[in-house]
């Protein structure tokens, strides 16, 4: 036999062409600096706050009580008691008579749900309309299917009259968006109440949207999992529920944003039949299955939620009314040390003018770092407090558009936000010193 070094390294490159140039994540990055130096974290859209009792409590029954087989597998597809009541809980919003095994399925968070999409739906060549500001897995998963992202920016229109900006001045040109649609658009990906912005898409113009996917024959990808998070007496509307749009529309839905209970990492998607099917072969041959406990707990907290349904009991009508409180408390903060919130509608987060501080953190003209992700790093390193620049949140044609604001989640102890307007409150007197 000949011989070969041990430390022989190969020569050809290793990695898949789908993961050429979405290695990046403001994630990975943002949370090891949190992790380093900030007091309080404002990034990471997760509460620090409990899940509800009722929920905890249905964890440990399922946890420690006689039926064995929770610890086992459970149907791949979702556990049967799970998918039975999202089919009928969803199902009088929808005014769908959802069939639990064929429009309903279970994934690993709302995160899978969205990956499994884009790898059934989305062939080289396909384009696939993003709203502008988006999460920012879609880009890269669009990406990683072959496909092509095609972007349209949500344009801001500021109040005159000197109120504060709202997530609704965020809108939708018309035009621009129709221009979007071509024969190769295969899908566009809806998000509302929207990750970061935190806008909730009025009928008009889920309507637009709407009219749009059924005369182009384009799917709509619609990320809800904020729906139960809406302030002020707004409405979250589904889009599936409009004329033309259920037969085209794949829901996406989560139990940690819709329980507080992010870590559990429970999702679903809703839809046809004839949609749903390729979404299970690709959810087959990845994950296959998720964690059945968790899966029983869900169950249990949403048949709890079908009872209560719109009484002031209900989960889903308290746990809003305690995040517009800690919305305003932020809002308050960040007003008071010169930044401008914009007030959002929905969602855990809210974005931030960061325009007054230019002297806090002189721009760099010659940098090629954008100015809000610079303006982070520094607060979290010089004054301990973490959020999120809000540029990471659009594509690199228009990111640097937006480099004046940065986000922040206020789904936060009261005590956590106490400590971030202390630190705020201590860094206006520094600057008035």
């Amino acid at each position: 036999f000949l011989s070969l070094p041990l430390q022989a390294k190969m020569s050809r490159l290793v990695q898949a062409r789908r993961l050429e140039g979405i290695d990046k994540n403001v994630w990975v990055e943002f949370v090891k600096l949190a992790a380093t130096y900030s007091k309080v974290n404002l990034g990471q859209g997760f509460p620090d706050f409990p899940a509800p009792d009722f929920l905890r409590e249905a964890f440990t029954r399922a946890l420690g009580g006689e039926n064995h087989m929770l610890h086992q597998y459970t149907r791949a597809f979702g556990h049967p008691p799970l998918v039975k009541v999202l089919a009928q809980f969803f199902g009088k919003l929808l005014g769908q008579d959802l069939d639990p095994m064929n429009n309903v399925m279970v994934t690993v968070g709302a995160y899978q749900a969205l990956f499994c999409c884009f790898q059934a739906f989305v062939d080289e060549g396909d384009e696939v309309i993003i709203i502008e500001p988006f999460f920012d897995c879609y880009e890269s998963m669009v990406k990683m299917a072959g496909g092509t992202p095609v972007f349209v920016p949500l344009r801001l229109k500021a109040p005159k009259d000197g109120k504060l900006m709202s997530s609704a001045d965020w809108q939708l040109d018309t035009a621009e968006l129709a221009s979007k649609f071509s024969k190769r658009t295969k899908a566009i990906v809806l998000n509302s109440p929207n990750n970061p912005l935190g806008k909730v898409f009025s009928r008009g113009e889920l309507e637009l949207i709407a009219d749009l996917c059924v005369k182009n024959d384009v799917l709509c990808i619609s990320d809800e999992v904020y729906e139960w998070l809406v302030y002020d007496g707004k409405e979250h509307i589904r889009i599936a529920s409009l004329p033309g749009m259920w037969d085209r529309t794949v829901i996406i839905g989560s139990a940690g944003k819709t329980f507080s209970a992010t870590g559990w990492k429970v999702g679903w998607t809703l839809g046809p039949d004839r949609l749903l099917q390729h979404l299970r072969t690709v959810h087959q041959n990845s994950v296959y299955h998720c964690a059945t406990i968790a899966q029983e707990a869900v169950a249990q907290g949403f048949q709890r939620e079908l009872m209560l349904y719109g009484k002031p009991d209900s989960y889903f009508v308290q746990l809003p009314r305690q995040l517009q409180q800690k919305r305003d408390c932020l809002v308050r903060s960040l007003e008071a040390v010169g930044m401008k919130p914009i007030i959002p509608q929905g969602t855990y987060f809210l974005v931030a003018d960061i325009s007054e501080f230019k002297s806090d953190v002189p721009d760099v003209p010659s940098s090629d770092e954008p100015y809000d992700y610079r303006f982070a790093k520094w607060m979290i390193k010089n004054k301990g407090l973490a959020a999120i620049p809000l540029s990471a949140f659009f594509s690199e044609a228009h990111k640097n558009n937006y480099t004046n604001f940065i986000r922040f989640c206020f789904a936060k102890e009261d005590a956590t936000l106490k400590a971030a307007n202390d630190i705020l409150q201590k860094w206006k007197k520094e600057k008035t010193s």
